[in-house]
């Protein structure tokens, strides 16, 4: 008869670990509140926002998602395709400006 092999290998870390994230996590959403409280307008707002906002989605990938314990490949393969998908958004916003900007020119010009 076969015994169950017990898995005694398996990783424990520590609650103090996800409460101090969880604390950062609370400090960085009071943080993105008070840009809106105090008023905030123009790119300071926004950038502060996205700021807060990539702060706090990379404190939940890299602790509640255990990525900070993965291999670096498996973490270069789930986090390299969002980084070139907003580098291509990126591409694209350059690339609707200049098209907007050249039939503005020519339009209000040519007329």
């Amino acid at each position: 008869m076969a015994q169950p092999i017990a898995h005694t290998d398996a990783q424990q870390h520590p609650i103090r670990l996800y409460l101090v994230v969880w604390c950062w996590l609370f400090v960085l959403s009071l943080c993105s509140y008070l840009v809106d409280y105090f008023h905030l307008t123009g790119y300071l707002r926004w950038s502060l926002i996205l700021i807060f906002m990539a702060a706090k989605a990379g404190l939940i990938v890299a602790v509640f998602m255990h990525m900070a314990w993965e291999r670096l490949a498996l973490s270069y393969a789930i986090l390299l395709p969002p980084l070139v998908l907003l580098v291509f958004v990126g591409i694209m916003v350059f690339e609707s400006e200049y098209t907007l900007f050249t039939r503005v020119a020519y339009f209000v010009a040519g007329s």
